[in-house]
């Protein structure tokens, strides 16, 4: 006998169960839609950053997609995010590799460096010893530091030798009339291209977008992370805060920066000419030792012979 209350209990259970496999259908569909547009925005995000290191560009993709996510937001890396943001920026690399992407790099390089010396071992392309495998991922942690570190003291180098004419050229606009703002703006403009005009550009945009004239200038100290920069910057801020003449404080730190710039100057040519000494003595003295007692060790042999 058919039994219409179970033939309806039936059709109701049937019923939520197609209403629970369209819900989870549709909310696979729409989390695969947001994956996707996910990663088509990584990989956008990818090919706009550009980096002269040939490490960085081939490594990106692992270290962005698969490392990085698990790092993001993390409380555990705070102190390392903060330490290498800063150096990233004072590096010139804040367009190029956010903290969380240093950090994934370093990470990746651990496995990376042993995982190329494993694969050309096994190729026959090399004879890796053992021992290469124990400090190949402490080298491909700390590698990332050594190069930052690099280019953060040659953009330094670089500041320091643009500094003095950057000050007297910023000085003689504040002397000819020109307020601090289009000062700027002709050193800007007149200058050779540099780390430190770059920055001054960016301190620029800054205050034509809003920002007071101390915080930019704070901003750009913080940036550079040099101090030099942030003695001349300070000075600068105190001038502004108690309104003494610009002109006549970028004139007092001109006259600074050249004294220091010579001072430099011969504590590193003290420093080469120590360097000098052994060199000097290793190459040198034996010559001289030679051509001194040459002529008696000569002579001996020649009366011991004869």
């Amino acid at each position: 006998m058919f039994n219409v209350s179970l033939y309806r209990e039936w059709v109701l259970y049937a019923g939520y169960g197609l209403i629970g496999l369209a819900t989870f259908l549709l909310m696979r569909m729409l989390l695969t839609e947001q994956e996707n547009m996910s990663t088509q925005e990584n990989i956008r995000d990818l090919e706009g950053k550009k980096t002269a290191n040939p490490l960085v560009r081939i490594t990106r993709p692992f270290f962005s997609q698969y490392i990085m996510p698990a790092i993001r937001g993390k409380a555990r890396f705070d102190k390392m995010r903060v330490k290498y943001r800063r150096k990233l920026i004072s590096g010139g690399l804040k367009d190029q590799l956010t903290a969380d992407e240093f950090i994934s790099f370093k990470i990746l390089l651990i496995v990376f460096f042993p995982l190329i010396a494993g694969l050309l071992k096994a190729a026959d392309f090399a004879d890796v010893p053992g021992f290469a495998f124990l400090v190949l991922p402490v080298v491909g942690f700390i590698y990332p530091d050594f190069w930052v570190n690099g280019l953060v003291n040659e953009r330094h180098k670089s500041v320091i030798k643009s500094l003095p004419f950057v000050v007297d050229l910023l000085a003689l606009s504040t002397e000819a009339g020109l307020d601090f703002i289009g000062a700027l703006q002709k050193v800007v403009d007149k200058a050779v291209p540099s780390p430190l005009i770059d920055e001054l550009e960016q301190a620029l945009k800054e205050i034509k977008v809003g920002s007071s004239r101390a915080e930019a200038l704070r901003e750009l100290a913080f940036r550079i992370n040099m101090q030099e920069v942030n003695s001349f910057i300070a000075v600068l801020v105190s001038a502004d805060q108690m309104g003494a003449s610009i002109g006549k404080v970028l004139r007092q730190q001109s006259d600074q920066i050249r004294t220091l710039r010579f001072v430099r100057a011969e504590k590193a040519g003290a420093v080469a000419s120590q360097k000098l000494m052994f060199p000097t003595f290793a190459l040198i003295l034996p010559a001289i030792i030679l051509i001194m007692l040459g002529p008696f060790f000569l002579q001996s042999m020649q009366g011991g012979m004869s």
